[in-house]
């Protein structure tokens, strides 16, 4: 009965996110030595769409959006920025991340390619314009 209410709980609550931790405590006994040990795990899930953080990692593992979708099988426009790096295959070399006077999140991914540099700009996660070597 606790598991439908939780999933309630996460629904009503959209675009919140949880960050759960937790340890253990295990023991070994060899010969007559016991040696305890700690060991933690922690993870991350929100119901958001993940985004890029600064330095190029995406910002949740695990995404419970239900608009979530299989990965796009080309950069193309209207993808997330995860998306870019999970097709991309690198992390970017630089991450900027801002907001627009409209209260938007912007962010520029840039990639250093052989050829140049390669800019891709999103808004609110979503790629609105690439800009490679050559293209004004």
């Amino acid at each position: 009965m606790r598991l439908p209410v939780l999933l309630l709980c996460t629904v009503a609550l959209g675009g919140c996110s949880v960050d759960m931790g937790g340890f253990a405590f295990t023991s070994e006994t060899r010969g007559s030595q016991t040696t305890m040990t700690t060991s933690s795990i922690s993870a991350r899930a929100s119901t958001q769409e993940a985004t890029l953080t600064p330095d190029g990692e995406c910002s949740a593992g695990v995404s419970l959006d239900p608009s979530t979708r299989p990965l796009p099988p080309a950069i193309a426009e209207g993808i997330t920025e995860c998306e870019l790096v999970k097709l991309k295959g690198t992390k970017p070399t630089d991450v900027l991340i801002g907001e627009s006077g409209k209260g938007q999140r912007e962010t520029q991914v840039l990639y250093a390619e052989p050829g140049g540099r390669e800019i891709y700009m999103f808004t609110d996660n979503r790629l609105s314009r690439i800009v490679k070597p050559g293209q004004g």
